[in-house]
C-alpha cells in the first residue's frame, strides 16, 4: 500500500518527512518556481481563545483579483484558487515545490491497485464558526462537489464511486479505477472542504457565492462585490502558529499604470504587477518578487470554426507566432517562451519539445497554401484584453497571409462566449494550471474541458491519460510517461502555447517576503507592520 504520513511537528508541515525514497527528486515542481451591495458577515470564530499562537497583527491589503464565487464548487476561474484558499482548507495542500502534503489530513494510503484512498484526518479540527469538521462532514463536501447539478468540479470527482466515513478520524474513498493523483488534486479547489450547515437542508446554499463557509486561515467578515474583501484570522485553523497577519482585505486587479502609485499610497501594501511596472516599483522604493507559476500565455483554437476546421492551418498558426517578440514586447521578458502547458523544471515539461514549432514564417506559408489559402485567409482574434498581445498577433499573422481582425469582449463575458458557446475561433487567453497534472490535461484537452473550445480528443493521449492515474506519484516511471502524454497533447492538440507567466508582486518594504509557492499563493509567516 502506497502510505503518506504527517511531519511530526508543525513547523514541518511543508516538508514531506516520510516520502517514500526519491519522491523528493521527482517533486511535482524540481525548482521553486462595477460595485455590488455591501454584505457585512459574523466573524465566526474571531473572538475565540486561539487554539495556538500566531497574529502577530497588521493587515495584509492584496491587489490581486476577487473570486468569481466563494463557493469552490461553482467558482468558474482557476485564478480564484489563490482567494478561495484564505478562506477554505482541503485534506492535502502543496508545498512550494507542488508536492502534495498533509493539510486537514495527517496521512493517507492507497491500496495496492489504486482503486481505494484512506485519508486519516487531523484530530480536533473544526470549520471557523466552531462546528466540528469530521470524516462524515468531509464526505457529504466530496458528494456535494460530485453530485452538484451546478458543479463546475464534478469532472474530477467523477471516478469516485463511494466515500465512507467509518469513524470520525477515517475517510475512505472507493474508485471506479485507478487513479493516484487524488492527494495532488485535492489541494486545490476540488478538495476545499465546504462545511455542510451551509448547504444541508433548510440552509440556503446560494448563499456559499458571497458567505464562504470552509476552515481556512482567515475568515470572510465582509465583502463588497468587485471592489473589496475583509478578511480576519482564523485561530481555529489547523496550522494556525504559522499565520502572522491578523487581517487580509483582497481587492481586484489593480490598473497598470497605477498600481505603484497606489502601492506607494498604501492603498495595497502587496500587489500583482504586471512586467511593465517592475522597474518603476523598484525605482519607488518597492520589494518585487518574480515567482514562477504554471500560468502559461495562449492561444485558444476552435477547430470546428473555419479557417481551423483545415488542421493545416491550425498547424501554420503554431509557425506563424514568433513568442520570443511576444514575451519581449508584452511581458518585457519576465517568464519564458513555451510550447507546451508545463514549466521547465515540473514533472510533466518534455525537454524534447522545447523548440517544437519555432518561428518560421515560410513554413506557415507553405501550410496554408497546402490548405489552398495560397492567396491568404481571414480569421478574427477575440480578446478580453483592450490592447498588447492581441495586436502584436494581428501583426504577426499579417506577415504570411493571415488578415485578422480583433474582436474585445468583456472578461466577464469570456467563458459564456468562448468555452459554453464555443462560438469563436481564436482566443487570447492563459491557462492557470492546476494543482493535478492529470486534472490540467482534462481542462486543456478533456471531452468536456474548459479550455478545450472545440471540445475534440485524442484518442492516444487518453489512453496515454489513463496510464498515468495509475501510476503512483512517487514512482520511478512517473516523470516518464507524464512526459509523454505532454508529447502527445502537444502535437495532437491545436492548442498554442506562448510564454509562461510568472507571479510579479510588489509590496511595502514594511511587509515580510512573500513565500514562493508555485501553484497556490499561500502566506504562512508573512508579517505587515
Amino acid at each position: 500500500m502506497q502510505t503518506f504520513r504527517t511531519p511530526s511537528t508543525t513547523a514541518d508541515a511543508d516538508r514531506p518527512a516520510t516520502l517514500p525514497a526519491g519522491l523528493g527528486r521527482r517533486s511535482f515542481l524540481g525548482l521553486a518556481l462595477g460595485a455590488g451591495a455591501v454584505l457585512t458577515l459574523a466573524a465566526c470564530g474571531s473572538d475565540a481563545t486561539p487554539a495556538t499562537a500566531g497574529g502577530t497583527g497588521g493587515t495584509l491589503k492584496w491587489g490581486w483579483a476577487l473570486p468569481t464565487s466563494w463557493d469552490p464548487v461553482t467558482s468558474s476561474a482557476g485564478w480564484d484558487v489563490h482567494v478561495l484558499s484564505l478562506v477554505y482548507a482541503g485534506l492535502t495542500k502543496e508545498n512550494e515545490k507542488g508536492d502534495p502534503v498533509p493539510a486537514l489530513a495527517e496521512s493517507w494510503k492507497y491500496t495496492a491497485d489504486g482503486t481505494s484512498v484512506t485519508f486519516t484526518l487531523r484530530k480536533g479540527t473544526t470549520f471557523s464558526d466552531g462546528t466540528p469538521l469530521d470524516a462524515t462532514a468531509v464526505k457529504k463536501s466530496i458528494e456535494r462537489g460530485r453530485d452538484h447539478p451546478k458543479s463546475l468540479i464534478a469532472a474530477q470527482l467523477a471516478n469516485i464511486k463511494t466515500v465512507t466515513a467509518p469513524d470520525a478520524g477515517t475517510l475512505t474513498l472507493s474508485l471506479a479505477k485507478p487513479d493516484f493523483q487524488l492527494p495532488a488534486l485535492f489541494a486545490g479547489k476540488t478538495g476545499m472542504v465546504v462545511n455542510p450547515k451551509a448547504f444541508e437542508a433548510g440552509a440556503d446554499a446560494a448563499a456559499l457565492a458571497t458567505k464562504p463557509a470552509g476552515a481556512g486561515p482567515f475568515t470572510l467578515t465582509s465583502y463588497v462585490q468587485n471592489s473589496r474583501a475583509v478578511l480576519r484570522r482564523n485561530p481555529t485553523y489547523w496550522d494556525a502558529a504559522r499565520i502572522k497577519t491578523e487581517n487580509f482585505e483582497v481587492y481586484p486587479l489593480p490598473e497598470p499604470s497605477t498600481v505603484v502609485a497606489a502601492l506607494q499610497s498604501g492603498q495595497y501594501n502587496v500587489a500583482q504587477i504586471p512586467g511593465s511596472q517592475v522597474e518603476a516599483a523598484k525605482a519607488a522604493g518597492l520589494q518585487v518578487q518574480v515567482i514562477p507559476s504554471l500560468v502559461v500565455a495562449t492561444l485558444d483554437v476552435n477547430i470546428k470554426k473555419a479557417p481551423f476546421t483545415d488542421p493545416d492551418v491550425a498547424l501554420a498558426l503554431k509557425y506563424a507566432i514568433d513568442r520570443q517578440e511576444l514575451l519581449k514586447a508584452t511581458a518585457f521578458g519576465h517568464g519564458e517562451v513555451s510550447y507546451q502547458p508545463f514549466p521547465k523544471g515540473y514533472v510533466g515539461h518534455n525537454d524534447e519539445l522545447d523548440d517544437l514549432y519555432p518561428y518560421n514564417p515560410q513554413k506557415a506559408r507553405e501550410l496554408l497554401a497546402k490548405a489552398g489559402h495560397a492567396d491568404g485567409v481571414e480569421l478574427t482574434i477575440t480578446t478580453s484584453v483592450a490592447q498588447g498581445v492581441p495586436e502584436l498577433v494581428q501583426a504577426q499573422l499579417k506577415k504570411v497571409g493571415i488578415t485578422a481582425k480583433i474582436e474585445v469582449i468583456p472578461a466577464s463575458q469570456a467563458t459564456q462566449i468562448i468555452y459554453i458557446q464555443h462560438s469563436r475561433a481564436l482566443f487570447t487567453d492563459q491557462f492557470a494550471g492546476r494543482d493535478s497534472a492529470v486534472q490540467a490535461f482534462q481542462v486543456l484537452f478533456g471531452e468536456q474541458g474548459l479550455m478545450n473550445p472545440g471540445r475534440t480528443v485524442d484518442p492516444e493521449l487518453t489512453a496515454a491519460l489513463d496510464v498515468v492515474r495509475r501510476t503512483p506519484l512517487e514512482s520511478p516511471e512517473y516523470p516518464k510517461l507524464l512526459q509523454k502524454a505532454t508529447s502527445i497533447a502537444v502535437r495532437s492538440m491545436p492548442n498554442v502555447f506562448l510564454y509562461t507567466v510568472p507571479r510579479i508582486l510588489a509590496r511595502s518594504p514594511k511587509v515580510s517576503e512573500i513565500p514562493a509557492f508555485t501553484v497556490v499563493q499561500r502566506f504562512e509567516g508573512v508579517t505587515a507592520s
